[in-house]
């Protein structure tokens, strides 16, 4: 079976809106730092493209998680793969992530980095299918909203291919 990708959204639609993201955020944290925290390994190329685009001091850190239990329901705990390497006590924290369906991951890794003393954490997603969600998680800032699709580019894959796409695809079987 042969697969190929449409374009969902464009890389200059991706590169604008994340150039508003940053314009936002920047606006949202005058005047303090932010930590950015990726979550591996789907949000490396949109974390490093916010980055660029705060014009706050930005440090950032990384974490690899999954949920685990039986089935596609989340136990409602987290096994974390790789942990921070610096302590968020006292940070302004946005966890950066690719994106969001169910949110149960993020719902729980919310939870257990409150526990670590940030001053404050925040979500933001790339990519958003809210009609996916089970867990009431909040996205602070949203890239874009898509629709229930299979989607790679920009760090999103399917079976380790597509990630460097610098646009957002549809992966589609012929």
């Amino acid at each position: 079976m042969a697969e190929h990708v449409r374009v969902m959204l464009t890389e200059e639609e991706v590169n604008k809106r994340i150039k508003e993201l940053g314009e936002t955020i920047s606006k949202d944290y005058e005047g303090k730092s932010v930590h950015l925290i990726c979550i591996l390994k789907g949000s490396v190329f949109f974390t490093c493209e916010l980055a660029k685009r705060i014009s706050v001091p930005v440090s950032l850190d990384f974490m690899s998680v999954s949920s685990y239990g039986s089935g596609t329901v989340s136990s409602g705990e987290i096994k974390i793969k790789k942990d921070l390497d610096e302590s968020i006590e006292g940070k302004d924290v946005i966890i950066v992530e690719d994106i969001i369906d169910s949110g149960n991951t993020l719902f729980c890794l919310k939870n257990m980095l409150m526990k670590r003393g940030a001053n404050s954490i925040k979500m933001i997603t790339l990519l958003d299918k809210p009609e996916r969600r089970v867990a009431d998680v909040e996205v602070d800032y949203s890239g874009f909203n898509i629709p229930d699709e299979f989607v790679v580019g920009y760090g999103l894959d399917y079976d380790q291919k597509y990630r460097n796409l610098p646009f957002i695809g549809v992966v589609e079987f012929d």
